[in-house]
């Protein structure tokens, strides 16, 4: 499997102001428009990779049938949201296919009380399936455009459990950690230290990781009480490279 994810980290750091998400929204963003022809496509979409031989958490497969994809995508791919593969959203960036985005999710193992942690926002795709599933996401995103434009999109269709902020991902957000599970759409080289800092133990970060035209393996890591990491590839990908400023 491949895939493709909007992140590229690196830069001022700035959370997305509520009052300019609140007063821009209406202006910036075309009318919501969630058809019964777009859920059915949802519900073909889910049914091609649920099951037992893909993903089958219940709450994820609600998620990814509830979340429109339709309007995290520009209006020239719209009519291919509910392919299952990456789609450009602008800014030389992606969004990930579907099945990855429910995999990965399921993987996380979050619950109704998790705060979890995502760098690289994109269009604000995964965080909003994230935004169904737990208590709090914090999501990162260095490209300015596209972090404040998820933030606004998030905010106009009631994620108020998601907070965006434009900065470097390698840095994490220590104001904000300790977090219950991580997320990384975008492959560094190595996994960034302030990522595993601040992981709670027990908690659960799902990373690509490898060099940007070289093979890349999708990884599962548990936090032992110790500070140490259970490390296990689950799925050959390809992801964008994770750029900015490595704190090490």
């Amino acid at each position: 499997m491949l895939a493709l994810a909007a992140c590229s980290n690196g830069g001022p750091e700035s959370a997305v102001p509520a009052t300019a998400v609140k007063n821009a929204a209406a202006e910036s963003l075309p009318p919501l428009v969630d058809s019964a022809e777009h859920r059915r496509e949802r519900e073909r979409l889910v049914s091609r990779f649920s099951g037992p031989a893909g993903v089958s958490d219940s709450a994820v497969l609600a998620a990814m049938r509830k979340v429109p994809r339709h309007h995290f995508v520009p209006p020239d791919v719209q009519a291919q949201a509910y392919a299952d593969h990456p789609l450009p959203i602008g800014h030389e960036q992606t969004i990930s296919q579907p099945s990855l985005v429910a995999y990965m999710t399921e993987i996380l193992r979050v619950g109704k009380d998790s705060r979890v942690l995502e760098i690289g926002t994109g269009s604000g795709y995964q965080a909003a399936i994230l935004g169904e599933l737990v208590r709090e996401v914090f999501t990162i995103e260095i490209v300015r455009p596209l972090g404040e434009e998820a933030a606004r999109r998030l905010k106009r269709m009631g994620y108020e459990n998601v907070h965006v902020k434009v900065g470097n991902g390698y840095l994490g957000w220590p104001e904000r950690a300790p977090f219950d599970a991580i997320i990384v759409t975008c492959a560094p080289e190595s996994v960034p230290q302030p990522l595993i800092d601040q992981l709670k133990p027990g908690g659960r970060m799902c990373i690509p990781v490898g060099p940007t035209f070289g093979s890349q393996e999708l990884y599962l890591m548990i936090k032992r009480p110790d500070g140490t990491l259970e490390k296990k590839a689950v799925l050959g990908v390809r992801f964008v490279p994770m750029t900015g400023k490595n704190p090490l």
